[in-house]
């Protein structure tokens, strides 16, 4: 069974990092775009980064880009978010997907399936 577990959230202050992990178990993420989303309270999930199944090409929401790098480890089965310079409202819960849809490297949420269970990204002072 395909699963996807994100790690590596927790409450930090603006201006700090974290760095996210999402393990795959039950197949290789070799072969698939991977994707990160975040969702805060009472809004709409939305694409924060995803990484080509080679790891050579990105894409990235603007509010995330020059902070936040996505990277892969396809030895390890598991795809990074570091996060730099947080922002309060980076807070939500963020969740790593696999893309279903063969469409380039667009960070729509009804192109990925096999949601992980979310970590919670909190930054407060």
């Amino acid at each position: 069974q395909l699963q996807l577990v994100e790690s590596g959230g927790g409450l930090v202050q603006p201006g700090g990092s974290l760095r996210l992990s999402c393990a795959a178990s039950g197949f290789r993420l070799d072969y698939y775009v991977i994707g990160w989303f975040r969702q805060a309270p009472g809004k709409e999930r939305e694409g924060v980064s995803c990484i080509s199944s080679s790891g050579g090409s990105t894409n990235y929401a603007d509010s995330v880009k020059g902070r936040f790098t996505i990277s892969r480890d396809n030895a390890k089965n598991t795809v990074y978010l570091q996060m730099n310079s947080l922002k309060p409202e980076d807070t939500a819960v963020y969740y790593c997907a696999v893309r279903t849809v063969a469409a380039g490297l667009e960070l729509k949420v009804t192109f990925y399936a096999y949601w992980g269970q979310g970590t919670q990204v909190t930054v407060s002072s």
